[in-house]
């Protein structure tokens, strides 16, 4: 049997071990994230040998590339205009002030404890790892005790962070000589990946929305058909981007803000059924992909990124789970009337996950200078995030909600109080 069929069927058996335990799991410490991370350990170079970045580079990208253009499109596909409208204060400053901040002090901690980086890489190194992945911290975010404020601030902020990053990682790779961005010039890199992108993805996104919903007045589509169809959407726009030599991703983020919106105003026959239904498939399908790359990443990032371990490495990693994410979300927050728990709770569950993986391999593939150390610092600061904030979730979420009944029944003006739409 082939190395590729042996790979296939340990992770076929991963993925097969977890979904028979997955209940009894989800209320443990034991995240998805640590075990598919702690499996692809095993079985990448530093132990079993099974999965070889250097052998399976092809079907790895593939794979990764294709999880994130998923997940983009169907976490912008859900977010409603309402989401940031009521309550929205939170994601709003969380977005538009806490993320820049973060990719600011993330670039400029690593400018002391990254030696070798130009100024450029080690600015990527703050737009890389700025995006938040929900996911790597589900209780979180699905406790019901915690206040639905914070729950709906976390969940919009993490699905639209990892998009609003991607211009930054553009210009800041643009920046350095040498990488195909760079070869565009700062023109081609302005017209292409950000301009011509977002309008292939609203094309995209609008126009078959707009199919989608005339074609179900109609009854010519079958309820197991819609919910494929914004899998052909989300491959439509990325491609699309990338035959262009534009952003493949900034397109599929936009696509699925138009393809939401158009799904929302162009209802067919008067129904109510929300878009989300429509995702339903998509999202289940992105969900087993980014488990599957949570395995890929321990195997062929992470793995070998232990073996080549540094104090300076260690430290920035921690830093950027605490300080450049918590200081810039204390300071996004000030003056909005939350108390210090809740600024504490949710400047801690800022995990990195997937888009941080997806952007490091993509300025692998780009054969930057420092891109040794850079991948080292991701996969280090990635998988710390995965064990922390996997093994705390449950536990603090529990803690906060106890905080926060105690608090509401104290007191009638809690921030944390504020009414939020339903997702």
């Amino acid at each position: 049997m082939s190395s590729g069929a042996w790979t296939g069927v340990a992770v076929a058996g991963v993925v097969a071990a977890y979904a028979l335990g997955s209940r009894r799991l989800s209320t443990t410490p034991l995240s998805s994230g640590i075990v598919f991370v702690g499996s692809g350990i095993l079985l990448g170079p530093a132990v079993l040998d099974t999965v070889d970045l250097e052998h399976d580079a092809g079907p790895i990208t593939a794979l990764l590339e294709a999880t994130l253009t998923l997940v983009l499109f169907t976490d912008a596909m859900t977010v409603r205009r309402r989401d940031l409208r009521t309550g929205g204060f939170l994601p709003g400053r969380l977005l538009g002030i806490g993320l820049l901040l973060s990719i600011g002090a993330g670039w400029l901690l690593a400018w002391p404890l990254l030696p070798g980086l130009t100024l450029w890489e080690l600015a990527l190194v703050g737009a890389i790892l700025a995006p938040t992945d929900a996911a790597l911290g589900k209780s979180a975010i699905s406790d019901p005790r915690v206040p639905a404020l914070v729950r709906h601030g976390l969940n919009v902020e993490s699905g639209l962070n990892d998009g609003m990053v991607l211009p930054f990682f553009v210009l800041f790779l643009a920046a350095i000589p040498g990488t195909h961005y760079a070869d565009e010039g700062a023109a081609g890199v302005f017209w292409r990946a950000l301009l011509l992108s977002t309008a292939l993805g609203l094309l995209v996104g609008g126009l078959g929305g707009r199919l989608l919903q005339w074609s179900r007045a109609r009854g010519w589509v079958t309820g197991e058909w819609w919910q494929v169809y914004p899998l052909a959407l989300a491959a439509a726009s990325y491609e699309l981007a990338v035959v262009t030599d534009g952003s493949g991703f900034i397109a599929a983020w936009v696509a699925g803000f138009a393809f939401g919106f158009a799904l929302r105003r162009y209802r067919a026959g008067g129904e109510k059924e929300s878009p989300d239904r429509t995702a339903d498939f998509t999202e289940n399908l992105g969900g087993l992909l980014a488990s599957v790359s949570l395995l890929v990443f321990g195997a062929v990032l992470l793995g070998p990124a232990l073996e080549h371990l540094s104090w300076r490495i260690i430290l920035y990693a921690v830093l950027s789970l605490t300080v450049v994410r918590m200081l810039p979300v204390a300071l996004a927050l000030a003056g909005s009337r939350l108390r210090p728990p809740t600024v504490a709770y949710i400047g801690w569950f800022g995990p990195r996950g997937l888009a941080s993986v997806v952007l490091a391999l993509l300025v692998v593939e780009e054969h930057v200078q420092g891109v040794e150390l850079l991948g080292r610092v991701v996969a280090v600061t990635v998988g710390l995030s995965v064990l922390l904030h996997g093994v705390s979730a449950v536990s603090l979420a529990g803690r906060y909600g106890r905080w926060h009944e105690r608090a509401a029944a104290t007191s009638r003006d809690l921030r944390e109080g504020t009414s939020v739409p339903e997702r």
